[in-house]
């Protein structure tokens, strides 16, 4: 209901109460004039043509009984809408001094039942947005939480062989316990640079900080690109690998880099968590009709639990088994897959059982630049 419609109502039911009132005075008046005329006939002074005469005291008392009772009609009459608004003003000082989960009780279809509505969903956008602003603060201090105790793990280690290697120490060990050392801490020192880099990539794609460079990008090449350059991972694991398409060709319109980075997490993922299988096979299928394209990576490892399928793509959540600190992922890969789908307005999502764990990502040919998700620096 709109502001005017509101004022409109409230004016015409006013008006209305003010004429049942007046109404019920008059008539109320006249009994009494009518009766007090033929008690004075009786009791008082009759003059020769047979009518009461009335003084000044019986006009002044005619007049203060008419507005007593016209204030008192109009008051039972208005009595409902004043405990109302009495109600509204209740709960706005509640809600005014924090307690923003107080409703104020809505009742009737009139302008002041609009008035209730109207600061109930007040207090519940309120609401929303300091929880929205809490979890936004938790997740911040869990990001930083988990960030110093994924970076404090690989830097201990290496400043602990470095040491090793360092001072006297260093005369006390052979030379393949200095090479087996060093080799530890370079692994250890590249483990960090992935995490801090993953860490820059997932801050920049959720909080906007990315620069879109859109180009047209042919998916089956792309591909065939990544699971090759993947063959010694896969040859190291002892996997194979095969890529199924119904097209020779299928170009979208795209970053190539954040694409490439997308498949390529996907890919190492697999790669990684699928170790139990004999093979990792990606799909892609093209749908014109749609205007759409679908690429599942499947991997035959173990299965992940249902309770941990939801939560797979949070950055730095770990399942009891699917993920956790001995494979040397960083918790961040998944994070930065679901955030390239999204700002190229596509999707991904994981399904797992005996038939293997799949990743489907879905992408559109085309993007609209007006898209929210296509936030640019």
């Amino acid at each position: 209901m709109k502001n005017n419609d509101i004022t409109k109502n409230h004016r015409t039911r006013f008006i209305i109460n003010i004429i049942i009132s007046a109404f019920i005075v008059c008539v109320a008046e006249s009994l009494l004039v009518f009766n007090f005329g033929r008690l004075m006939y009786f009791i008082t002074r009759v003059e020769s043509d047979g009518y009461s005469s009335f003084g000044t005291e019986e006009v002044i008392i005619f007049v203060f009984t008419g507005i007593i009772l016209f204030a008192v009609i109009f008051y039972f009459l208005e009595k409902n809408s004043l405990d109302y608004i009495r109600d509204i003003s209740e709960g706005v000082s509640k809600i005014s001094e924090g307690n923003l989960s107080y409703r104020i009780p809505v009742s009737g279809d009139d302008e002041f039942s609009e008035v209730a509505e109207s600061v109930n969903r007040m207090a519940g956008d309120l609401q929303e947005l300091l929880e929205l602003e809490r979890e936004s603060e938790k997740q911040k201090t869990d990001l930083i939480t988990n960030i110093a105790h994924d970076l404090r793990t690989p830097l201990t280690s290496i400043i602990g062989y470095l040491e090793l290697l360092s001072g006297k120490n260093y005369d006390m060990l052979n030379d393949s316990q200095r090479r087996k050392y060093l080799k530890i801490a370079f692994s250890k020192s590249k483990r960090l640079e992935q995490l801090i880099g993953d860490l820059f990539d997932f801050t920049k794609l959720s909080y906007g900080k990315i620069t879109m460079k859109l180009e047209y990008v042919d998916l089956v090449k792309l591909l065939e690109q990544l699971l090759e350059e993947a063959y010694p991972a896969f040859r190291e694991k002892g996997l194979k690998y095969e890529f199924r398409t119904n097209v020779t060709n299928h170009e979208i319109m795209a970053d190539s880099v954040l694409i490439a980075r997308l498949f390529d997490n996907l890919i190492g993922n697999a790669i990684k968590y699928g170790g139990d299988g004999k093979k990792v096979v990606v799909r892609l299928r093209s749908d014109p009709a749609s205007d759409s394209v679908e690429v599942k990576v499947i991997n035959f490892g173990f299965v992940i639990d249902e309770k941990d399928l939801p939560h797979i793509f949070d950055k730095f959540y770990r399942a009891d088994k699917a993920r956790n600190s001995e494979t040397g992922g960083t918790g961040l890969g998944l994070a930065i897959v679901k955030n390239i789908a999204e700002v190229h307005g596509g999707s991904v999502t994981v399904q797992s059982d005996l038939k293997g764990t799949v990743f489907t990502v879905r992408l559109k040919n085309h993007i609209d630049r007006k898209n929210e998700n296509l936030r640019r620096a």
